[in-house]
């Protein structure tokens, strides 16, 4: 899909390579790690500096795998390594200085390696003589043949001074009663558990991570708020979600504001975290352990051959591990490949993110994991953490820092009740020219609740979201639109409707994809359709394939005595027996079914991302991939989080850098007391009249008697990727198979599977 440039006539691409560049057959030298071009005609010159591996210049669009350096008037170009880079801010001054650029060695033309991908960090500016190039802040990403500038979208702070911060104290002043703040509190945030991508109600618990985000944003503006306390408990989000906090925790410390962190029990995950905070401390007693990263695999292979269960299964795509987790005893070569790069790519990430946050190198982090290191002493000889320390010895602490009454508490306040603070309060409201922004978070579905009555659980339920698609576009108030996608896939249909709602949309608005700790399968389906797609350097992504599974029960039911009989009608009636296995003519009709579904998801992303068909087949075949290594191979067009994704969004839509915008959130989720125990009757009602139906009578009786359900309910072919889970104790596994259901066609969640296993159980 393609989008437009911010200087339409200059396109980069990047080579690693020597090569040298004049006019006619004289060269000169470039360094194979930092190419460097001076376009010189009178007082103008172009400088290009990258440490990337490909440059391509491509002048009005027309792609160019040679570069020859010489001006408009003749003259050559001579190339000189430079530490700065500046693009002419108007594309004619780039036509005008150096036309056209091309690459030769001897007569052999340099091949570009475009389809490899990757990312150039560009600083645009003026004209400007040869000591006074000054970088700036935007990006040129490349991706397949896509190749676009972005804005860095970096969080700056700026202290409010003179009228604003006037402005500022009289909104204070006539702040509503719950928006109150004392001078001189401490702001108290408790990160724990999954983090939520949407935001939560007031009757929620915890905060989502666009209110953890937004805390930090307003405490580093409000005056009142003298510091932070973050407290760190045990987290099981992901990686990319994790980058988010880091980076809004860069933002506040700009601030000059304290930054205390507080750490109990934690591991890697928890130390990535904690690792940025100018001052972290530990009690004596805490359960401290950095040992390392590992992911591992699962396999039920052996059982259901013990039990007599036969899986047949249908995937397209080698790493998809679903099937090896159903059908073999140990780690296909595909699978074992996937993880060890996934791995790698998040061990490394560590690596050096917390050298860079504490000050050391990447040999003392190593070290670190290396020594198994788990009391608090080692840990704060190493320099690790600033000092052992109880809760109480720290309020006391923060007591005097800023000046408390010692003979009274620390005057705190509470995250939750810091959320209800108002933007508008603090000057933050942005200005007349809005985003919308639409959460996507959870398992895909065709409706809400996968089709429960009462089901309150976070999904996306494709009917809801296409409803708000639908108003997004045909709202004019909306300059663009961000989708945020927190999704590891489901149904397969559901996410091919809401591809088509966000393609529509993308034709008429700008469509920004921002991923956040997993898009792949399903949801890297509704990510294609976006203008551009943004992912953390450690979100899941692809996994581009599909698996659809049936369970042949014959030797169970036997060894249990179970018997069943079908009178049918039709050819294909029984595909979803499960006391035989499929005919011939059967399994043809299910894997083609399967094979269909697959062929649709690869073109269209093969088409989405401007890549040949058979290119994108390499990338696809169900494997997932870090955000990083997405980037290498074209799956998406920069990485950064969701403030990237705002200034792009600005970008697209015309919209100056320097000009606020109001981000206005679609998804917020309501809860409330009514709403709960209007969900709470509607479940009851729905299990009462279930249960006096056929079918409910006939599952309770299974369930009470431990045999399997006569029947089964078709759930359709799924884009789902399995999941991962890469930390210090992480697994690779199916999802809890207690929780999950096989049919004729796929896997879907919230059913009778466990009366299954429960059978298995008894037998075993």
């Amino acid at each position: 899909m393609a989008s437009t440039m911010a200087n339409p006539s200059l396109q980069l691409t990047c080579f690693t390579s020597t090569r040298k560049f004049h006019d006619g057959h004289q060269f000169g030298s470039v360094n194979a790690q930092r190419a460097s071009f001076q376009a010189v005609r009178g007082t103008t010159h172009l400088k290009l500096s990258t440490s990337i591996s490909q440059v391509r210049l491509m002048g009005s669009g027309q792609k160019n795998d040679r570069l020859l350096t010489h001006s408009s008037d003749g003259s050559s170009i001579d190339s000189t390594e430079t530490d700065g880079v500046e693009l002419p801010s108007d594309s004619s001054d780039m036509a005008e200085d150096a036309t056209t650029v091309q690459a030769l060695e001897g007569n052999e033309q340099v091949q570009t390696q475009s389809e490899k991908g990757a990312v150039i960090e560009a600083l645009e500016g003026k004209k400007v003589d040869n000591n006074d190039a000054q970088p700036s802040s935007t990006s040129v990403e490349n991706g397949s043949s896509r190749a676009q500038v972005y804005p860095s979208g970096d969080l700056v702070y700026k202290k409010k001074e003179g009228w604003e911060s006037f402005v500022l104290q009289c909104r204070m002043l006539v702040a509503l009663p719950w928006q109150r703040v004392k001078k001189g509190s401490v702001l108290t945030i408790k990160l724990s558990g999954e983090i939520p991508e949407q935001y939560q109600g007031r009757f929620m618990q915890g905060l989502s991570l666009p209110q953890i985000c937004e805390n930090l944003v307003k405490a580093a503006n409000d005056p009142r708020v003298a510091g932070v306390f973050l407290s760190i408990e045990p987290l099981s989000c992901g990686w990319g979600k994790l980058d988010e906090i880091r980076r809004h925790m860069e933002y506040y410390k700009q601030s000059g504001k304290f930054l205390v962190g507080y750490m109990a029990v934690g591991g890697e995950k928890e130390y990535y975290l904690a690792s940025l905070c100018p001052e972290l401390y530990c009690p004596p007693g805490a359960y401290i352990s950095i040992t390392g990263l590992k992911v591992q695999g699962q396999f039920l292979g052996g059982v259901l051959e013990k039990v007599g269960v036969e899986p047949q299964v249908q995937r397209f795509g080698k790493y998809k591990s679903l099937g090896d987790q159903l059908q073999r005893k140990d780690m296909s070569e595909p699978n074992r490949e996937m993880l060890t790069a996934l791995l790698d790519d998040i061990y490394g990430n560590f690596i050096e993110q917390v050298s860079l946050a504490k000050g050391k190198t990447k040999d003392d982090v190593e070290a670190l994991f290396e020594a198994g290191i788990y009391k608090v002493d080692d840990l704060k000889k190493g320099g690790w953490i600033t000092d052992i320390k109880y809760a109480d010895e720290i309020e006391e602490m923060l007591k005097k820092r800023t000046e408390a009454k010692m003979d009274k508490p620390l005057q705190t306040v509470p995250y939750k009740k810091y959320s209800r603070v108002s933007k508008w309060t603090l000057g933050l409201d942005g200005g007349n020219n809005r985003i919308a922004v639409i959460r996507a978070a959870g398992g895909i579905s065709r409706t809400a609740g996968g089709g429960l009555p009462g089901s309150s659980g976070e999904g996306i339920a494709s009917d809801t979201f296409i409803e708000k698609i639908r108003l997004v576009r045909e709202a004019k108030q909306f300059k663009a639109v961000i989708i945020r996608i927190d999704s590891g896939g489901g149904d397969a249909l559901a996410s091919d409707l809401m591809w088509r709602e966000i393609k529509l949309l993308a034709e008429k608005k700008p469509v920004i994809a921002s991923m956040a700790d997993v898009a792949a399968s399903g949801g890297y389906y509704m990510a294609m359709a976006a203008g551009v797609i943004l992912a953390e350097p450690l979100t899941l992504t692809g996994s581009i394939g599909v698996v659809s599974a049936k369970f042949n029960l014959a030797r169970l039911y036997e060894r249990v005595g179970f018997a069943k009989e079908y009178i049918s009608r039709g050819k294909y009636a029984e595909l979803d027996a499960d006391q035989r296995p499929f005919r011939p003519e059967e399994e043809a009709f299910f894997k083609e079914s399967a094979m269909n579904s697959y062929t649709s998801f690869r073109n269209k992303a093969a088409e989405s991302r401007s890549m040949a068909i058979e290119k994108m087949e390499e990338v696809a075949q169900g494997r997932v991939w870090t955000g990083k290594a997405a980037l290498e191979h074209g799956l998406v067009d920069t990485l950064g989080g969701i403030s990237k994704a705002i200034a792009i969004a600005k970008q697209k839509a015309g919209i100056p850098e320097d000009q606020e915008v109001s981000l206005i959130e679609l998804s917020r989720r309501q809860g409330s007391p009514l709403a709960l125990l209007r969900g709470g009757a509607s479940a009851l009602t729905f299990l009462f009249q279930f249960s006096q139906s056929e079918l409910g009578s006939q599952m309770l009786n299974s369930l009470l008697k431990g045999a399997p359900l006569a029947g089964s309910i078709s759930s359709g072919i799924q884009a789902r990727m399995d999941v991962i889970s890469v930390d210090g104790v992480g697994t690779e596994s199916v999802e809890s198979v207690s929780n999950m259901k096989f049919s004729s066609q796929g896997i879907e969640e919230n059913s009778a599977w466990g009366t299954l296993f429960d059978l298995i159980s008894d037998f075993l």
